[in-house]
């Protein structure tokens, strides 16, 4: 797997390829669903990104998972990707989860947005625990067979959440997992050896900082 790790010297550089990265598969792809992350390395990316020259008329916006807030509460994923990046630019359209109706209920009502074919990019985050999405360690999420799932018990504020699936992630079409801080090297070691939620995307591309690449930049 270490073949799909690029290492970056800084978190600034991540973000920096990571925005290069989007913009160039747009290009090359065209008509594109792109499925956005939260969390602070991809929030600095979608401000990069706003200075590529985007056809943003080609682009589908979906989320990978969501907390069950109001959609411009602070913790809000949407909100961040609204604030950085969406609106910014012109996206074809942007399918936010409603996430504030419930975890089953907004489940329900974004498969639909999800399904349809492959999803074209997917950027993911991964936490301490390695968890990625909202798909935690010994979560009953992890066996889902739908493509979007509830979330409840979360280790981590909120409890109650919305995540894209294991199924879902797996049959996207490029997968890349950003990573930064020493904080994320044990996690980042884990999803490589494929023992936490984030190292079962078989296809998955990273790219770490330095610090959270650990041994394996040694």
């Amino acid at each position: 797997m270490t073949e799909r790790v690029v290492v970056c010297a800084d978190s600034e550089e991540v973000a920096a390829r990571a925005a290069k990265l989007v913009a160039a598969e747009i290009g090359a792809r065209g008509r594109t669903r792109l499925v956005l992350a939260g969390g602070t390395t991809p929030c600095r990316s979608y401000e990069l990104l706003r200075e590529h020259g985007v056809e943003w008329g080609r682009v589908t916006i979906l989320f990978g998972d969501e907390r069950c807030l109001p959609p411009h509460d602070p913790g809000s994923n949407f909100r961040m990707a609204d604030d950085a990046l969406l609106r910014h630019v012109a996206p074809a359209s942007v399918h936010r989860i409603p996430a504030e109706l419930g975890p089953d209920r907004a489940a329900g009502l974004y498969e639909p947005a999800v399904s349809g074919g492959p999803l074209d990019l997917v950027l993911l985050g991964i936490g301490q625990d390695g968890h990625t999405a909202s798909l935690f360690p010994g979560s009953p999420a992890l066996d889902a067979t739908t493509l979007v799932a509830p979330v409840r018990g979360a280790p981590k504020p909120p409890p109650l959440r919305v995540t894209l699936t294991l199924r879902a992630l797996r049959g996207a079409r490029r997968v890349v997992i950003l990573a930064t801080g020493a904080d994320k090297a044990d996690a980042v070691r884990r999803a490589l050896a494929g023992t936490v939620p984030a190292g079962l995307i078989p296809q998955a591309e990273w790219l770490v900082d330095a610090a959270a690449a650990g041994p394996i930049a040694q």
